[in-house]
């Protein structure tokens, strides 16, 4: 059985359109709820949200679902994504629902769920719920219909478990931060977490209104921030996105970091402070340069499909601890069970205050090599392995890079496209050779 509204990460679509729309989301609640009921008598869900106005429309229908089929339900209200599956885990619920969106803009929203240990749910689980989806509904009586209750500290105890992962022998005073809260999830935590650490925050991106999440600020939007670390000569700026599990960072000359430097200022931190570290899972478009560099301190680093969902999977099998992607999806499981934008920019302000570096001089073994990325439109069903001409193409280019460059050819999942990216230290020899395969293609 293929899922039919699962995808990499829950249920997301424009509202009011199918599935998210409230009649799809009150039956999606209950298949979920009977689902649950097959393991435990008297299931409780938490349910969490970010600020968009269709917000308020959904958590109803969950909420009516999840009661209609015997599940109690605690109300979190807006709070991110990563401090709902926190508290699923410390209030001992049977699942964590979060109406989100993440980075996508307000007209846009979705629904996903983390397990009772705050983990992404299995494949086998949601094709369990899809097919609960297909059967007939089953009203509890009455006597037996789920209750609604609301936890009113959510955000607090969300703060103080994010305040936790930073060293208490350490403090952020001293330090003017900048923090952009995307108008998201994040908008009434974040500044706190830094403040009351000890340093000196200046809020944006922290004014919801239900309408405007991501729009021109957050971490999809950086440039923003970097507008505002410079103009309030800032030490550092940390830009969440939506639901805040994404992050980016600038420094105090307006120099933006992407998750693939956070990343290795993650490993390089650890490995200072002598924790071992046989690996780090990256993805497929993860720099070369942040490759070569944890290979000079002897980590090796492993490519999962794009996307945190698959960073994840490949983390836990093999049982590493740090892994992300360029995105800033960053994932620290000796932290948080799930990617966390606050906890990783409280990991990488650890590296620097404890060092007392700057981020530039703990990256100064990371020169990020220039990607050229070219999308080619090609004839739906063409074979690229077959293609002898693409494939010599591929190999001369990847012989003239050598150890100094390399190939990623990526057909897309949903149109016919072929993603074309080089990197080579050179940017117009990552240029050169992009366009050679893509002329191969057609493009």
């Amino acid at each position: 059985m293929t899922r039919q509204y699962f995808g990499t990460d829950g249920i997301r679509g424009t509202v009011g359109q199918s599935p998210i729309t409230p009649d799809f989301i009150l039956r999606l609640a209950h298949a979920v709820g009977r689902v649950l009921k097959k393991e435990e008598s008297r299931p409780t869900v938490l349910i969490g949200k970010d600020t968009r106005i269709s917000g308020y429309m959904l958590e109803s229908a969950l909420e009516s679902g999840f009661n209609s089929a015997g599940v109690d339900v605690v109300l979190l209200g807006p709070l991110p994504t990563p401090g709902v599956a926190y508290l699923t885990r410390a209030q001992r619920a049977s699942l964590g629902v979060v109406i989100s969106a993440s980075h996508n803009p307000f007209a846009d929203n979705g629904i996903k769920f983390f397990s009772a240990k705050g983990t992404k749910l299995s494949d086998t689980w949601e094709l369990a719920v899809e097919a609960a989806l297909e059967e007939p509904p089953v009203w509890s009586q009455s006597a037996n219909l789920g209750k609604t209750r609301r936890l009113d500290d959510a955000a607090g105890r969300y703060i103080e478990f994010c305040k936790s992962t930073f060293a208490n022998d350490l403090t952020l005073k001293g330090l003017k931060i900048v923090v952009d809260a995307a108008h998201g999830a994040a908008y009434h935590i974040a500044p706190k977490v830094f403040h009351e650490l000890g340093a000196e925050v200046i809020a944006m991106g922290c004014a919801p209104d239900g309408l405007n999440i991501n729009k021109d600020v957050g971490a999809t939007h950086p440039e923003a921030l970097v507008d505002a670390v410079k103009t309030h000569h800032a030490d550092y700026g940390i830009a969440l996105d939506g639901d805040a599990d994404r992050l980016q960072m600038v420094d105090s000359q307006g120099r933006l970091y992407n998750g693939d430097e956070l990343l290795y200022l993650m490993a390089d931190h650890r490995l200072n402070r002598g924790d071992v570290l046989p690996g780090v899972v990256g993805t497929l478009m993860t720099n070369m340069a942040v490759e070569l560099a944890l290979k000079a301190r002897g980590v090796e680093l492993v490519r999962a499909k794009v996307g945190d969902r698959y960073v994840l999977e490949l983390m836990e099998s093999k049982q590493w601890i740090l892994g992300g992607e360029g995105s800033g999806h960053l994932l620290a499981l000796d932290q948080h069970t799930t990617g966390d934008g606050l906890i990783s920019a409280l990991q990488v302000l650890q590296a620097c205050v404890r060092s007392s570096k700057s981020m530039a001089q703990l990256l100064s073994a990371v020169s990020l090599f220039p990607q050229t990325l070219i999308n080619v439109r090609i004839k739906p069903g063409m074979d690229l392995q077959s293609n002898a001409s693409l494939q010599k193409v591929i190999k001369d280019v990847e012989k003239e890079l050598g150890d100094s460059g390399r190939v990623l050819i990526r057909a897309s999942g949903t149109e016919p496209l072929v993603r074309v990216m080089v990197e080579a230290k050179d940017p117009d020899q990552a240029q050169t050779c992009a366009q050679r395969i893509a002329d191969t293609l057609g493009g």
